[in-house]
């Protein structure tokens, strides 16, 4: 018995012709007379996105160096299309493993933009979707969810998250299944106008292609996100606060480095998260000691500067923490 055939709302069905090719070439014409990866990366201004994915994130070296990597195979693969070398459309669906925090979003929304920039998708944007935008509760209910997600992602990147959790074997009555099935057929049939990007834990991620082989073979790229270290999340808060006009007083630093060291070994540490988490507490109790100064004139500097004690009053300092 074949598998049921899934079709998308104002898209074809079928992969296209060699002669549909340009319609993901619009609005970089220019780029197709280039000849060299300096006019193209010129006339794309890829640079700029690789630019503010460097300065956006801390760290993640082999992250940057894959993405890199990848945007320099769709710049050759332009050149070689120029010259009417034969070219195949790259498979460009990826897996973003690692824990939370670890700005698998933020590099979603960066690559985006690269494949907009280069032609291979045609409008750039990002649809971040879990399993309830997917999968439905009664017979009848899937189908129709998974294939208005799908034509809402077309042009662009559909980023699933805890993508895992559309395969449920324990539940003979889960319709998960039914939503992996049309999504193996689009990535399939539309991957020149639909890049996917699963996102997860590592292991759970490696039992989810297991137990899914088809959807391990349409997987192009695996990139893995470390966990950040101390000095790295520390960074992270110093950009976070730079951003939001907060400087650190005297000690700060200090007690924030050892928070971190506390925190990163309890349940549920989530990296940047976690970060930004802790400093929004600290925003808070200092915006209740000042709050209790009634009658003082505060300057500037008082309405700026988080102090040591915004933080020390967090549960992760206490012996008996849990989180």
């Amino acid at each position: 018995m074949s598998a049921p055939s899934y079709s998308i709302p104002g898209t074809a069905t079928a992969a296209p012709s060699a002669a549909a090719a340009p319609t993901a070439q619009a609005g970089i014409s220019a780029a197709e007379a280039a000849r060299t990866v300096a006019e193209v990366l010129q006339q794309t201004q890829v640079e700029a996105v690789l630019a503010e994915l460097d300065t956006e994130l801390v760290g993640l070296a082999p992250v940057k160096t894959r993405i890199r990597d990848i945007a320099a195979l769709l710049v050759i693969d332009k050149l070689r299309a120029n010259l009417g070398l034969a070219t195949q459309m790259p498979s460009l669906h990826m897996c973003f493993t690692g824990n939370p925090g670890t700005g698998k979003t933020t590099v979603a929304l960066r690559m985006a933009q690269i494949l907009h920039r280069l032609g291979f998708v045609r409008r750039g944007h990002v649809v971040s979707v879990t399993r309830d935008d997917l999968v439905g509760q009664f017979i009848g209910h899937t189908a129709p969810k998974t294939k208005e997600v799908l034509k809402k992602a077309m042009g662009g990147v559909l980023f699933i998250d805890e993508a895992y959790y559309l395969y449920k074997p324990e539940n003979e009555r889960d319709y998960g299944q039914e939503a992996i099935e049309i999504l193996l057929q689009v990535m399939e049939n539309h991957r020149d106008d639909l890049v996917v990007i699963l996102a997860g834990y590592k292991d759970r991620m490696a039992t989810f292609f297991k137990s899914n082989p088809g959807m391990s073979s349409r997987i192009a790229h695996h990139i893995d996100f470390p966990d950040y270290e101390v000095d790295e999340l520390l960074l992270i808060a110093q950009q976070m606060l730079a951003a939001q006009n907060y400087t650190m007083g005297e000690g700060l630093s200090e007690l924030l480095r050892q928070y971190l060291q506390l925190r990163r070994n309890q349940p549920h540490f989530a990296n940047a998260r976690s970060v930004r988490n802790a400093l929004d507490r600290a925003r808070l109790r200092q915006a209740s000691r000042l709050y209790a100064e009634r009658e003082r004139v505060l300057t500037r500097e008082d309405l700026s500067t988080l102090s040591p004690e915004d933080l020390r009053a967090s549960r992760v300092f206490s012996t008996d923490s849990a989180s």
